[in-house]
């Protein structure tokens, strides 16, 4: 039986090296919005609570099966994923939530910003990834439409003059 070729990467990087150098910051960028989307669940407050206490599961459901879909292409090419709490802690670029309670506008407002440093560190990875590894580029264009959509939802709740 033939082997499948797998085709090499262009520069001095090898494919799953490469993979893993683009693709390690999503999965840590992942977990934070994971993990941040239910804390602003957990303690959104007033105007259009349940609109968005409840969209907010879809932003943690999205966030993690993301997450888990990067980290399985990085194992699958034969390399660790470090998402443990203090490394996602060290090296997230989601910005820090208010504690405690919060005013809608503030959580949708936060979570924006939290869908936007996770969508910068993803659209580097799609270039980046771009003559390294087809499918993993692939991949986090997927992740990508959907946070896309899901700040488009949530954005769709600030009032704007």
């Amino acid at each position: 039986m033939q082997q499948a070729r797998i085709p090499a990467a262009q520069g001095d990087m090898n494919r799953p090296s490469g993979v893993a150098q683009y693709l390690s910051p999503v999965v840590q960028d992942l977990v934070a919005l994971h993990v941040n989307a239910k804390q602003a669940h957990w303690h959104v407050r007033g105007a259009n609570f349940i609109g968005v206490h409840e969209f907010l599961d879809t932003v943690v459901a999205n966030a993690q099966a993301g997450a888990d879909e990067v980290a399985e292409r990085i194992v699958a090419l034969g390399l660790p994923v470090d998402a443990r709490v203090s490394t996602v802690a060290a090296r997230t670029t989601t910005p820090e939530l208010s504690p405690g309670f919060q005013q809608s506008d503030v959580t949708v407002r936060e979570m924006v910003a939290q869908l936007d440093a996770t969508l910068v560190t993803i659209y580097a990875a799609i270039e980046g990834l771009e003559d390294i590894d087809p499918v993993s580029q692939d991949i986090a264009i997927a992740i990508a439409q959907q946070l896309d959509k899901d700040r488009w939802f949530l954005h769709s709740h600030i009032a704007e003059a």
